[in-house]
């Protein structure tokens, strides 16, 4: 499949995140672009358990990830480091090595919302939801004809801007990586748990006057 796009969308002045996603679809629907039914990406976290001793040393992070999309695989991502594919049969291999690997429940994020196809684009408005709330607004943007990152930012940036606006996302590091290698699906996961972990961040911002 093509090169891909994925970015964040502020939430609109005086606006909820549900009321800047259907401003955004509505922009969608506008231009002609037609609903392909619904998608979803969620992300859980996982620290390695501190190897015996090494106290106050924090274990790394590693994120189980699904997308919809790719029904039949998971994805397993290092902060910084390689992306494994797995079968889905990994969430099972996951609950055996709790010893090693403990889940940080209370971090679980996902993006769900509609796919709408416009030519030869598919565009996916996603809101960001960290357990009961909506925290944010994801949009993805594939070329689909494209499978070479750098030849397609272009078309994917003229294109965003006719619905994006000022908001439409500067080039992903991943492309500048890339160069003139092949785009896949694990570039795509790495996009998301960028977004994904932007989001957590915004979320611990402390408020001004709470000691």
């Amino acid at each position: 499949r093509g090169g891909r796009s994925v970015s964040q969308v502020p939430v609109a002045e005086g606006k909820s995140v549900q009321q800047t996603v259907e401003m955004l679809t509505r922009r969608l629907e506008l231009l002609g672009a037609e609903k392909q039914g619904t998608f979803c990406v969620d992300c859980e976290t996982y620290h390695t358990a501190a190897a015996v001793g090494s106290q106050g040393q924090t274990g790394k992070l590693m994120y189980v990830m699904h997308n919809s999309e790719y029904p039949l695989s998971c994805f397993a991502l290092f902060e910084n480091g390689p992306c494994l594919i797995a079968d889905a049969n990994f969430d099972i291999l996951m609950v055996k090595l709790k010893g090693f690997f403990q889940n940080a429940k209370a971090n679980k994020i996902e993006s769900r919302g509609t796919r709408y196809q416009y030519c030869d684009f598919l565009v996916k408005v996603g809101t960001v939801t960290m357990g009961p709330s909506a925290r944010g607004i994801s949009v993805e943007v594939e070329y689909c004809p494209c499978v070479i990152a750098n030849d397609c930012w272009n078309l994917l940036m003229e294109f965003m801007q006719s619905f994006m606006g000022n908001h439409t996302p500067g080039i992903p590091s991943v492309f500048g990586t890339k160069h003139d290698s092949i785009y896949s699906p694990a570039d795509t996961m790495g996009q998301y748990m960028e977004l994904f972990n932007k989001i957590r961040k915004q979320q611990q911002v402390p408020v001004a006057g709470i000691r």
